[in-house]
């Protein structure tokens, strides 16, 4: 194992969430007067903390978001999550394989540290994440793209920069990882490489990504 650490982006990487939550919020930003496409979505805020959200429907339409705009999102993304959501495929065997061999692991995500946990528990991977191991952008000043978060899981696991890789699926995840001067592998799942270019590494299937952090592909 080349790294001491891997930071697993959590929606798209280890849960299937992407899909349900970029419909969702395509659907309510259009219900609150900010007409948006699924397609729209992933592009624009695939990857983001909320506030951003916010910032760019300010920024685009001078108008606030209402204040429960967050609140009705979250109740509506939990709901179909209970209905809907699965761990991404291969993502179980990765963490099995990972704490067999005595490899860190942990979460740094865009999402809250609620939406990480309901999303854990209902896909059984919560007992692969203590809190110890979840690390949210509301832990930090800034979400991605800054490098905040990822340097902040880092610290916190007691592992320098230069010896983590993050796993990642957004093109913001991505730039926040090589801001902070770590290796990215980029999967390429429901992100094209092409919009993934930064990334140190490509893949896409989830089954992959233990070879390839054994050095073996």
């Amino acid at each position: 194992m080349r790294y001491d650490l891997v930071i697993f982006d959590n929606d798209g990487v280890l849960v299937d969430s992407e899909p349900i939550s970029n419909r969702l919020l395509a659907d309510q930003l259009t219900e609150f007067g900010h007409p948006t496409s699924y397609e729209d979505s992933i592009r624009d805020y695939m990857g983001s903390a909320m506030h951003r959200v916010h910032d760019l429907v300010e920024e685009r339409t001078g108008q606030r978001l209402p204040a429960d705009f967050d609140d009705v999102f979250h109740t509506r993304v939990f709901a179909a999550f209970e209905r809907e959501l699965k761990p991404v495929a291969g993502a179980e065997d990765v963490l099995e394989r990972l704490t067999a061999d005595g490899v860190r692991f942990c979460v740094a995500s865009s999402g809250h540290h609620e939406r990480i946990r309901v999303g854990h528990r209902t896909t059984g991977l919560d007992r692969w994440f203590d809190d110890g191991r979840i690390f949210s952008s509301q832990d930090v000043g800034r979400g991605k793209p800054a490098p905040d978060l990822f340097l902040y899981a880092a610290e916190r696991m007691g592992v320098q920069p230069g010896r983590c890789v993050v796993v990642e699926d957004s093109p913001l995840g991505v730039r926040a990882a090589v801001a902070a001067g770590m290796d990215v592998y980029g999967f390429t799942a429901m992100t094209p490489a092409g919009k993934l270019g930064a990334a140190t590494r490509f893949f896409d299937d989830m089954r992959e990504l233990t070879a390839l952090l054994a050095g073996q592909n």
